[in-house]
């Protein structure tokens, strides 16, 4: 958790009590050059938006705790980290106008999974990072429990790819969340 960050957001006026509600919203720098999420995030809740400033994923881990089993699904608690992550994703997809194939959201998740605090070419990545590490900045997470859960993406993701190109994922997870 970090304390900064909430008290940014709650200035704001940010509801950080219910991180189900947020996501990292796309920003542009004009109409067609998209910012990727650096050290501030731009954060949604409902019409409100503020930035924040976020620290790397590897300096919110916190405790040692243990995360239970997640098949056949993970436990309600953990509901919101999900739901903020993949709010992103979806968000960034109708943002960009473009939907991500299921075997790119596999890819990415992999990566996140691998190199939490990393880079890379395609401009999602640093928005499911700035997710991860929105909801890290507002409650107590172990490297456990990111690993679990970013995991748990990466299955999901996995599980729905049926052929090169599928967008499975984004139709049967995703659109939901948003509405997108």
């Amino acid at each position: 958790m970090d304390a900064n960050a909430v008290a940014e957001l709650e200035k704001a006026g940010v509801k950080v009590g219910a991180p189900e509600r947020l996501f990292v919203a796309a920003e542009w720098r004009d109409d067609k050059h998209l910012l990727p999420v650096g050290e501030r995030a731009l954060v949604r809740d409902g019409e409100l938006t503020a930035h924040v400033t976020l620290q790397p994923i590897s300096k919110l881990w916190t405790g040692s705790a243990k995360p239970p089993s997640f098949s056949p699904a993970p436990p309600p608690e953990y509901h919101p980290f999900f739901i903020l992550i993949e709010a992103t994703a979806a968000g960034y997809c109708r943002a960009v106008r473009n939907t991500e194939t299921d075997q790119e959201f596999e890819r990415l998740y992999r990566h996140l999974l691998r190199r939490p605090d990393g880079t890379d070419r395609n401009p999602l990545f640093s928005y499911l990072q700035g997710a991860a590490r929105l909801y890290m900045s507002l409650r107590d997470v172990s490297q456990a429990e990111f690993e679990a859960v970013v995991g748990r993406l990466h299955q999901s993701a996995k599980h729905h790819s049926t052929h090169v190109g599928s967008i499975n994922y984004f139709q049967d997870v995703l659109r939901g969340v948003l509405g997108a």
